[in-house]
């Protein structure tokens, strides 16, 4: 009510002056007519004439209404430059002041909820430097004041700094409008004071906050080398410390851009993401659905059977399909492309020189322009009493093991919920293993919604696998039966292992790369800046070493912000994007999902509502017998724009590469339900799922007309 009765008030105040036709006291002509007779009247009552001139001047920069120019030239005409200019600034900031307030009180809230995500970047911009961004705006009256008022009172900037900043930026422009105005009879037009030779003055002026940031940015980046002595020359541009997703991209960028660059790598080129990760976990996965699929061939019409295979040829696979792939990531291929490949170990002397030993105890140092981090994560191993004695494996250090094994260990235990865990353990029981999956949590896959979560370990126990959330791992016991003591925090439970798979996370490759050293500050990951920068603005990090996500295709995307802003960073930087990020489980159902989750927006509160279609009700699903899951939306309250999409079901994956492109290009709903899918296929789920929104928001009222218009030409 609150709202609405002041929005009423400047509704009524607005019409009232357009109305009246007040706007015709507010001109040159006007101003210069009426000089004499308001001087005679100031000159009998100088008090009267300064509160209500201030009152005026405080209204109408309150009510962003047009005119402060002449109130200014009046104000000089009246009170002279010094008493002019010293209730002009004061007025016109309280006035600006009451405009931000107002803007900030009508209509932050309802900017902020529905514009939220989008608006994200810009509130920690102001956040950290609004007084900069404001005062820079202030000094170029090119840019309408009325604008900067309410455009500002929709940012988190503070009501004091706002002042502030407004009656000290705003001063010089005063200045020079009230002593024009002590000339009034001489000007004949605004243009005679705000020529475009002045109006260039101010822009240049405005101008000199972004030289002293960068003079302040060029002095700190000196104090920052200070300890150093930068090389006369170097020999290269860029040396990229390991050869993982952002290692491969960033020097394939380099060298693309005819930069020298040298990629150093210590263990297996490609990274986690071919040898360990992404390639060997699929492969093993479609070959534990297959077996599935055999066992519960009645599904689909067919006899089932129980799977007949060598686990030493499932893994003999995996590895032939790493082969396979290899080539794409090898020496051979990126020295082809013009980048120099040099394995070893690689450490940052200093912030110019990263010394390489070999294998063979070589030595080589390198002096570089600029250097990229990108070395990548390993698993988390807990500090669990007796872990290390009964021997464990990580998703790093399980495929060489069991590759070395001619059948699946026959009880395994999987310490973890996460996606790592829930992918592994369901493709382990499919292919004949006892599973165990052991959460500390009181759900599996604690960054998505509950129902997702409960889709997960649905599935998971149709595959066979014992979940256990809310257990809490105590200790490893040894001996001819190996046992993970675990507990929820009543009773204690043993269960027995064969081998015992710990999933519970990864953590950033930190040490032994000469940070320390160099007082480049890491916590979880390595610190940078919105640029991918370090404390040097010469070293960069990208990948999962720099985080916020451990994803191989977001490793990717920062190497082409990293790789761009070390090679050219000196003629311009850009921000890394970080606004549309997807991601995949790889469970059967596949969950994937782009934007905010359910809980994420109930956290930021964000206002939303949920849109949801069931696989079952899909066609092609019901082909395939594959109607687990659904397609979840998020969208604004009645609007179609999408906030975030979760898909659980098969392809997953690929169904929600529609959803990316739609948030990224700011589609809504209304163009995927408009755009022709292909029938039968899976990704019509998405615009059935835009359909039943579309559904929910028909326009009944217009639909009641229509049909009364039907009914009319029926007779």
């Amino acid at each position: 009510m609150k709202r609405l009765a002041l929005a009423a008030l400047f509704a009524l105040a607005l019409i009232a002056w357009f109305q009246l036709g007040l706007g015709q006291y507010l001109t040159l002509e006007s101003l210069k007519a009426q000089q004499a007779g308001i001087s005679t009247f100031q000159a009998e009552n100088p008090l009267l004439v300064i509160s209500v001139y201030f009152l005026i001047y405080v209204a109408l920069t309150a009510l962003s209404i047009p005119g402060a120019a002449i109130m200014t030239l009046a104000g000089g005409a009246l009170f002279g430059v010094v008493t002019g200019t010293l209730i002009v600034s004061f007025a016109s900031t309280i006035g600006a002041t009451l405009a931000f307030l107002s803007s900030r009180f009508l209509l932050r809230d309802a900017v902020q909820s529905r514009l939220g995500a989008r608006l994200k970047a810009i509130n920690e911009g102001v956040e950290r430097d609004g007084a900069f961004y404001l005062f820079s705006l202030r000094l170029v009256p090119v840019f309408p004041f009325f604008v900067v008022n309410l455009v500002m009172g929709l940012t988190p900037i503070r009501t004091w700094t706002f002042y502030w900043v407004s009656q000290l930026g705003m001063l010089l422009g005063t200045v020079v409008y009230v002593n024009a105005g002590t000339q009034l009879a001489a000007i004949e037009s605004l243009s005679d004071i705000a020529s475009p030779a002045l109006l260039g003055s101010f822009a240049a002026l405005g101008l000199l906050p972004w030289v002293a940031k960068w003079i302040m940015a060029v002095l700190r980046r000196r104090r920052v080398y200070a300890r150093w002595t930068r090389p006369r020359r170097f020999d290269r541009n860029l040396v990229v410390i390991g050869a993982g997703a952002a290692g491969l991209v960033s020097s394939l960028i380099g060298a693309t851009v005819r930069a020298k660059v040298t990629l150093v790598e210590q263990h297996k080129m490609g990274g986690d993401c071919l040898n360990f990760g992404c390639v060997p976990s699929k492969a093993l996965i479609k070959s534990a659905r297959i077996a599935d699929q055999i066992r519960h061939a009645d599904r689909y019409g067919l006899e089932s059977a129980e799977p007949q295979f060598r686990f030493a040829a499932v893994m003999r696979r995996v590895r032939e399909i790493i082969a396979a792939i290899e080539p794409n990531d090898s020496v051979e291929r990126y020295t082809g492309l013009g980048v120099d490949v040099a394995q070893g170990h690689a450490r940052i002397v200093d912030p110019w020189t990263v010394e390489i030993t070999g294998a063979d105890g070589s030595v080589q140092r390198l002096t570089t322009r600029s250097i990229i981090i990108a070395a990548g994560a390993a698993p988390v191993v807990p500090d669990l009493p007796g872990l290390a004695e009964a021997g464990y494996l990580t998703s790093d250090t399980l495929w060489d093991a069991f590759s070395a094994l001619d059948e699946l260990p026959r009880r395994i235990a999987v310490l973890g919920g996460g996606p790592i865990g829930c992918e592994l353990s369901q493709a382990l029981a499919r292919l004949g293993a006892e599973v165990t999956q052991i959460e500390q949590a009181p759900r599996l896959l604690g960054r998505e919604d509950e129902d997702v979560a409960e889709a997960a370990r649905a599935a998971l126990e149709r595959s066979g696998v014992t979940v256990l959330t809310g257990h809490t791992a105590l200790r490893v016991e040894s001996g001819a039966d190996k046992r993970l003591v675990v507990s929820d925090g009543q009773d204690e439970r043993a269960i027995g292992f064969d081998a015992l798979l710990v999933a519970v996370g990864r953590k950033a490759r930190l040490s032994g790369y000469g940070l320390e050293e160099l007082g480049i500050e890491t916590e979880r990951t390595v610190v940078t800046d919105e640029y991918l920068a370090t404390l040097y603005p010469n070293i960069y990090a990208a990948g999962d070493v720099a985080g916020p996500y451990q994803f191989t295709h977001t490793a990717s995307h920062q190497a082409w912000f990293a790789s761009v802003n070390a090679l050219f960073g000196q003629v311009w930087r850009f921000k890394a994007d970080y606004r549309v990020i997807p991601w995949t489980t790889f469970t059967d159902p596949e969950i994937a999902r782009v934007g905010l989750s359910e809980t994420e927006a109930r956290e930021q509160g964000v206002a939303h509502e949920v849109t949801v279609f069931p696989l079952k009700e899909l066609d092609r699903a019901l082909t395939e017998s594959a109607t687990h899951g659904f397609v979840k939306i998020l969208t604004p309250p009645g609007k179609d724009r999408i906030l975030g999409a979760t898909i659980v079901g098969d392809h997953a994956g690929d169904l929600l590469a529609e959803f990316v492109l739609a948030m990224k290009h700011g589609l809504g709903l209304n163009k995927i339900l408009g755009t022709i899918h292909p029938y039968p296929t899976m990704i019509e789920a998405n615009k059935f799922a835009a359909g039943v929104w579309k559904k929910r928001h028909a326009p009944e009222g217009l639909l009641r007309l229509v049909g009364r218009y039907h009914d009319w030409r029926r007779g």
